[in-house]
Order: structure tokens, then C-alpha cells, then sequence
């Protein structure tokens, strides 16, 4: 539950949480106040903001995000540390108009992991994707790129089966094996290439869920660091 109210005191909030559980006998605490929170827009209707998927600065400065990339399991490291480095930009803001002047200093974090991607320097530790397989990778109609991965490991005797996870990284047309675009982290060498422009999707994706709020998308991303303004 979050309460709005000027001026408010953290004193005031914790005898709010104190006559709520006499009057209600509902226990409830008191996390702190924030400087700024943004919520972020639902997967199912971009126009509409939900509440589980935000993130904000406490009055202390602490950050706290939910339901974001950083949060996932399964986004590969390089998007993690390119989120966070964005996200500790935008906490030096102590209010919503310092926070939208700081997007353009949060942008150039972007554009930085664009071009370590695009110039070849990213680590492949740092691109590497944890996907779980829902089905046996034989039983895939659509081969997603868990599958792809899981299938190379099976052609090299490997075995996997639906519930276990694989990892893999996203491979370019100039890769050994051009036709399919994941490889597990097993098969990958030193003449492995990854698919910088894919990685960049991502990164570029992650980034909106961060700023579509503030009607900052994919393709206006795009737009800037196609033209080097960030």
C-alpha cells in the first residue's frame, strides 16, 4: 500500500500502521518514505501502470526496484549491470524533476553498453542466458532459443529433458554454426561470435521498461543512439 500525503512525517505513518492493526487487527509495517516511485507499465496494456513493477528511492537513498529485468533470473549479466548503472544514476534525483533531468545522463550509461557490444569488447561471461526448457527440446513446434541450445547439447550427446535449464549465448551469422542462433555455453569457443545487434535489442528493451513512463521506447532509443545524442 502506498499513501500520499505533504509534508508527511515517518512518525505519522507508524501510528497510521498502529491504528490500522487496532482498528483492523491486520498487521502491517512500516517500510519508509520515498523520495520518488515510478510504476512502471503493465506487459498486457502498456497504457496502464500496475503495482508490482516499479521502482523508487527512499528517503535514505536506498533503492528499491521489483518486477524489472535486474530482478530476473534469466537476464543475462551485461543487461543486469547496464539496468543498474542506469537505475544508480537516476537515484541521485530527489524529486521527480531532478529525476527527468538526469534521463539523458542515464541514457549515455545505455549508449556506453552499446558500443562495448557493438565494438566487440563484451564479455561472454557477461552475455550469457539462463532459459528453463518446458518441454523436451524434440517436442518444440517453434524453436526458441532455449531449444535451439538444448538441441545442440543433445546432438553432442548430451542429455537434457523438460524442468532443467540451459545456458546459452546468442550466436551472429559468422559463428561456426550461422544457421542457429543459440549455442550452449558448453559448445562455445574462442571462434564463437555473438549477435551484437540481438544482445542490443535486449539491452534496448530493457532500457524501456525503465522509461516507457516517461514515453521513452524502443524506437526512439533506437533513434538516439543511431544519431550518437545520448
Amino acid at each position: 500500500m502506498w499513501l500520499q500525503k505533504n509534508d508527511a512525517t515517518d512518525s505519522e505513518y507508524r501510528e497510521l500502521c498502529r491504528q490500522i492493526e487496532r482498528e483492523l487487527h491486520l498487521p502491517i509495517s512500516f517500510e519508509g518514505r520515498y523520495k520518488w516511485i515510478v510504476f512502471l507499465n503493465s506487459r498486457v496494456d502498456p497504457r496502464v501502470p500496475v503495482l508490482n513493477r516499479y521502482y523508487g528511492v527512499f528517503s535514505n537513498g536506498k533503492l528499491k526496484v521489483r518486477g524489472i529485468d535486474l530482478r530476473r533470473h534469466d537476464t543475462p549479466e551485461i543487461i543486469r549491470k547496464c539496468q543498474s548503472d542506469m537505475l544508480a544514476v537516476l537515484s541521485q534525483a530527489n524529486n521527480s524533476h531532478e529525476f527527468q533531468i538526469l534521463i539523458p545522463k542515464a541514457l549515455t550509461v545505455m549508449k556506453h553498453y552499446v558500443m562495448l557490444l557493438r565494438t566487440g569488447r563484451a564479455l561472454t561471461r557477461d552475455l550469457i542466458i539462463e532459459k528453463r526448457l518446458s518441454k523436451a527440446p524434440g517436442e518444440y513446434s517453434n524453436m526458441v532459443e532455449q531449444a535451439i541450445a538444448a538441441t545442440h547439447l543433445v546432438r553432442e550427446g548430451g542429455s537434457i529433458h523438460a524442468g532443467q535449464s540451459t545456458n546459452y549465448l546468442i550466436t551472429s551469422s559468422r559463428s561456426r554454426i550461422s544457421e542457429n542462433r543459440a549455442l550452449p555455453v558448453e559448445l562455445v569457443d574462442v571462434n564463437t561470435q555473438y549477435d551484437a545487434e540481438r544482445y542490443v535489442a535486449l539491452l534496448l528493451r530493457s532500457a524501456t521498461n525503465l522509461l516507457l513512463p516517461f514515453r521513452w521506447n524502443s524506437a526512439s532509443l533506437q533513434g538516439r543512439i543511431q544519431i550518437g545524442e545520448c
